[in-house]
């Protein structure tokens, strides 16, 4: 058949380099961090939305990232478990399901970058414009920076994987552990330089874009902590920002790790395990900073806990 309009429906995952003797092991860790993922970002959800006290801006925009920290575990986690107790050679997926889940891997890549973003925009408002607060992040407000956030990276993901997609195979093996957009053009024997334009061009804009808003936000936050002599809210402004801005370091160190390792290929393991863990630390770490940071959702968290206890 010619390959130019050849795709293979059935593709092969290469799979964790991990020894066979630690498979178990590798399985058990990462069923434990796929359940303690789901278990503390449905609480801290839970608890926001049946919270009364906890329907603000700040906590409504929050509530995207546990969403998202669940979407990208539960995309990438249960694949790979299911692979570790699999053959090396039984280790098959098809060309839609390996899509799907390039797409949304890179979907929730994205969003942590856009929903930390709109969530700096918010923390700027509430410390450089206080007494504009509430006329500015109205709930329309929330509404439409949520819909931005995922609106974005959707379109922009969406056209990533779709000029993947519509390439042709002389290959049926993903040299990945996961399916991703690399993963997947590697498949394919055509020209795929405007794959690479693009991938790099969105890498680009995304990362300037997050790191540059970011950035900028917190440089006018520290210049009205400076100017103002209340310590209370300039307290209170490091607390909320130290709390948004670890967040964002973690997301951030664990995102680049992958990336620089990438340029070590004799280092497969090394790659496989930083990739790995960008769906595991950021999302399991994220409900515990906010949780225990936040003092509304420490304190409605102890309470509810106390009130269990006593029954």
């Amino acid at each position: 058949m010619d390959n130019a309009t050849f795709r293979y429906s059935l593709l092969l995952v290469e799979g964790l380099k991990i020894p066979p003797q630690s498979n178990h092991l590798a399985f058990i860790f990462l069923l434990i961090a796929y359940i303690f993922i789901m278990i503390f970002n449905i609480g801290i959800l839970i608890q926001i939305s049946t919270e009364k006290s906890l329907h603000e801006p700040m906590y409504i925009l929050f509530c995207q990232l546990p969403i998202n920290d669940m979407m990208g575990a539960s995309t990438v986690i249960p694949r790979i478990l299911k692979d570790i107790l699999t053959d090396p050679s039984g280790r098959y997926i098809t060309y839609v399901d390996c899509v799907s889940q390039a797409f949304f891997t890179h979907l929730y890549g994205t969003n942590a970058h856009t929903i930390l973003m709109i969530m700096a925009f918010d923390r700027y408002v509430a410390i450089c414009n206080p007494l504009r607060y509430t006329s500015i992040m109205t709930g329309k407000m929330v509404v439409k920076l949520s819909a931005g956030a995922w609106g974005v990276s959707f379109v922009m993901v969406g056209i990533l994987i779709g000029l993947t997609a519509r390439l042709s195979h002389c290959r049926s093996m993903i040299q990945n552990h996961i399916c991703d957009n690399p993963s997947l053009f590697k498949l394919s024997c055509e020209n795929v330089v405007i794959n690479n334009v693009y991938g790099l061009t969105f890498t680009v804009v995304l990362l300037t874009t997050s790191m540059g808003s970011v950035f900028v936000t917190y440089v006018r936050i520290a210049m009205i902590c400076i100017k103002s002599k209340n310590k209370a809210t300039n307290s209170k402004a490091i607390k909320t920002c130290s709390t948004h801005l670890s967040v964002y370091l973690i997301m951030l160190i664990c995102g680049f790790l992958p990336i620089i390792l990438h340029r070590f290929p004799e280092n497969l393991e090394g790659r496989q395990i930083s990739t790995l863990l960008f769906y595991i630390i950021p999302c399991s770490l994220n409900p515990i900073i906010y949780g225990l940071q936040s003092k509304e959702i420490r304190q409605k968290i102890f309470k509810r806990f106390t009130k269990i206890n006593s029954i």
